[in-house]
């Protein structure tokens, strides 16, 4: 018979692959909200870019780099 492997069981197999993603996830945010607070101008409102960077994993953080900083 074949072991009963918990839910936790699987989570904890692939940790180790997800932690370096949930890693980056977090440095990228934190940087673009820092940047948010010190930045005066944005493209687009500082509300939704704080929403989009909080909210959609990834890609919010990598679109207000590329787009929505104003030089």
């Amino acid at each position: 018979m074949e072991p009963i492997v918990s839910p936790l069981d699987k989570v904890l197999q692939i940790l180790p692959y997800l932690a370096p993603i949930i890693l980056l996830q977090l440095i990228l945010a934190i940087v673009c909200l820092v940047d948010l607070a010190r930045r005066e101008m944005t493209r687009g409102p500082k509300w939704l870019w704080v929403l989009l960077v909080i909210f959609i994993q990834m890609l919010g953080p990598l679109a207000y780099l590329i787009i929505g900083r104003k030089e």
